[in-house]
């Protein structure tokens, strides 16, 4: 029996669903495609976009390879990234403080000019790199400059400027600038008389001497150098006094000067109250003749000498004394009327 006479549709029947189902299923397909595409454009685009925002820490570095520099040098910081997307904006700080800023398209290093012109140009410096698509931004590590310069003239002092024979006594020797270490030299008449002392911060070398004898109170000197060696500095000179010469004769002196002092002062006070009174009294004192009269010649000296002595001393002490007045006449005591 032939089944497709009986059943012919089943065969278009079939025909039209497997054809049906052929199409349902490429549909299926072509959207689970079109989604997993779209996924997979999503997925790199956030790929991408997470990419862009990540950015290494900046690297600063001198390009002369040294952190040492000298007042006047001109020097290069180079700021880099090892990963990161460009366009890359780089900033250079100093103190905190934005000094400049420089783009680029690429990874490629940019370079920062400076000049050291004072102490104040080896301060703290750093660099920001900046994504400008994503915004981030990221620093580096800090970078301080060493300055190097040469030692100023050191300055020798000693808290004592007199000494004795047997007495220990200090010298400092100091120089206030200059790149660390600094090495100080004590000599005594241009000759060493200890070993160089070395310092790593900036305070005095202190050195102890022993004052035997005379010869140990000649010149000193000291002498500053550091890494600058052909330009060393040498102090003033320091010499120290004899004590006990000092301290010998400065009484004798006070004392010398105090007594003539008095004896002047005496002297003075002497002439008007004792001397010169002393002098005039014995000068107009009347003589006797050999029969017992006053001469008529002194008894008129004496008269001018009694008007004299009342007028010069009126505004002086009162001066008493005795003169003849008239033959065999004798006055009495002489005083400056009140």
């Amino acid at each position: 029996m032939n089944l497709q006479l009986i059943f012919p549709h089943v065969q278009t029947l079939s025909s039209d669903h497997w054809a049906s189902s052929r199409k349902r299923y490429q549909r299926k397909k072509n959207q689970r495609t079109d989604s997993w595409r779209a996924q997979s454009t999503q997925q790199i685009q956030n790929a991408t976009a997470d990419y862009r925002e990540i950015l290494s820490n900046p690297m600063l570095t001198p390009l002369h390879g040294t952190l040492e520099v000298v007042m006047k040098q001109e020097v290069s910081l180079s700021c880099h990234l090892d990963s990161g997307s460009p366009p890359v904006r780089y900033t250079l700080f100093k103190n905190r403080q934005k000094l400049s800023a420089l783009n680029r398209t690429d990874l490629t290093p940019v370079l920062f000019n400076l000049t050291i012109n004072s102490a104040s140009d080896v301060g703290e410096y750093k660099c920001k790199a900046q994504n400008e698509i994503s915004n981030s931004e990221k620093y580096s590590r800090s970078l301080n400059f060493t300055l190097k310069e040469p030692v100023s003239k050191p300055v020798l002092s000693s808290p004592n400027s007199q000494a004795k024979k047997g007495q220990n006594v200090t010298l400092s020797c100091l120089s206030e600038n200059g790149s660390l270490p600094i090495t100080y030299t004590f000599f005594k008449d241009r000759q060493s008389i200890q070993p160089p002392v070395k310092m790593q911060n900036r305070e005095a070398a202190v050195i102890s001497v022993l004052i035997k004898s005379s010869n140990d109170f000649g010149m000193y000197k000291c002498k500053a150098e550091n890494c600058f060696h052909n330009k060393t500095k040498y102090s003033n000179g320091f010499n120290f006094t004899l004590a006990e010469e000092r301290s010998n004769s400065q009484p004798l002196i006070i004392c010398l000067g105090l007594t003539l002092l008095l004896l002047a002062i005496g002297f003075a006070l002497a002439i008007p109250f004792f001397i010169i009174p002393l002098y005039k009294a014995k000068k107009f004192t009347p003589t006797r003749s050999s029969t017992g009269h006053t001469s008529k010649e002194k008894v008129e000296e004496s008269e001018d000498y009694v008007t004299y002595a009342e007028i010069e001393n009126r505004a002086c002490a009162t001066i008493y004394s005795e003169v003849l007045v008239g033959e065999g006449a004798q006055a009495g005591p002489l005083h400056s009327p009140e």
